[in-house]
């Protein structure tokens, strides 16, 4: 049998107070859901990951997507008929209407976008970002033009 000091007993303690903080502190920062599949529509610069989180059915006529910003990826100018919200769920991004100036959003922050607005959403040119957009199923996104560096605000 080994018989331990008060010193050692102490360390010993301390060594996995810090490693269950530290376990903690990492779960909390894990990722919700998957990355998903790498988009390969041209509604886009940069990289941009998607997946459906929930489809809509014959009860809830919404559906639920998780998108991942790659740094400097942007969405193009678009509207939805029937809004959209997206929750930010990591990282650093934009969100612009038309016409209103560009605003940067963080973990926690939402956005609603109402119906048929147009604008654009992506991440900043230094930081990733991922967001839950829902949206009801009242038709299908509409897409405009690129968002220029310029109004991204990466002037050439």
């Amino acid at each position: 049998m080994t018989t331990m000091t008060i010193r050692q007993t102490s360390q010993l303690i301390l060594l996995i107070a810090a490693t269950a903080l530290s376990t903690q502190a990492m779960a909390q920062n894990a990722p919700i859901f998957p990355k998903g599949e790498l988009a390969t529509t041209k509604t886009h610069v940069g990289d941009v990951w998607l997946s459906e989180v929930s489809g809509p059915d014959s009860t809830f006529t919404f559906s639920i997507a998780q998108a991942v910003f790659a740094p400097g990826a942007r969405l193009d100018w678009h509207s939805h008929p029937g809004g959209q919200i997206l929750l930010f769920t990591d990282g650093e991004g934009y969100y612009q209407e038309r016409g209103k100036p560009r605003q940067t959003l963080r973990k926690g922050e939402l956005v609603k976008c109402k119906p048929g607005v147009e604008h654009w959403h992506g991440a900043t040119p230094t930081s990733g970002v991922t967001y839950l957009a829902t949206s009801p199923a009242k038709g299908k996104t509409i897409w405009f033009k690129r968002v220029t560096d310029e109004e991204y605000g990466m002037k050439k």
